[in-house]
């Protein structure tokens, strides 16, 4: 990899860092603590979330009439992100083993945290719980198919990628055929550390 990039994505990976511990601090000023799956709030500040929450009979009374007709639309895709995430999660359990290739977590990915908020109704709380699968499950789905793509084909495209992988910036360069067999030696060596680093 160019030393420059090498130096950029360094850069990007140490303001992530420092993003997650500002977020850290936030987190402390909204008054709530995580305890492994389970989100506490002080007693005080739930009692003033369930005064803020919307009644049901309100939000579906005060909801746009299009918003209610295109329901059956937002959920139409559920079927077919079932079907997905069986399908990539039986790939990985098959193929990955015989690769070298770390198994990715599909615990560490799907979240479903937004049902705890006292000031969400129940319909509210269907749609997080919606909102967090899918995009939680491509969240997943991505990190499968960047470990798949840098074990087979780690080259950067010619064109520039919008919202690029974590793990493109190390790709070999496009068109550079004289170092490509070496790159995806190398590729394919960190793969099979970071697997073994998670042992």
């Amino acid at each position: 990899m160019n030393p420059r990039v090498a130096e950029l994505v360094d850069s990007m990976r140490r303001l992530e860092k420092e993003l997650e511990l500002e977020l850290a601090k936030h987190r402390t000023e909204l008054a709530f603590t995580v305890r492994g799956r389970v989100v506490e709030f002080e007693e005080r500040i739930l009692k003033r979330h369930r005064k803020i929450k919307t009644g049901l009979a309100s939000y579906i009374l005060g909801s746009r009439p299009l918003l209610l007709v295109t329901t059956p639309v937002i959920y139409a895709p559920l079927l077919a992100f079932a079907l997905l995430d069986g399908l990539v999660t039986v790939y990985q359990v098959i193929c990955f083993p015989i690769y070298g290739i770390g198994r990715v977590c599909r615990r560490d990915y799907l979240i479903f945290d937004r049902y705890q908020l006292a000031y969400l109704n129940g319909i509210e709380r269907i749609n997080c719980l919606y909102c967090s699968y899918a995009n939680g499950l491509l969240a997943y789905v991505r990190e499968i198919a960047s470990r798949t793509e840098q074990y087979w084909c780690p080259i950067k495209h010619a064109r520039r990628v919008i919202a690029a992988h974590e793990r493109y910036a190390q790709f070999a360069d496009y068109g550079d055929a004289e170092n490509y067999q070496q790159e995806l030696a190398q590729s394919r060596r960190q793969l099979q550390q970071e697997r073994e680093a998670k042992k």
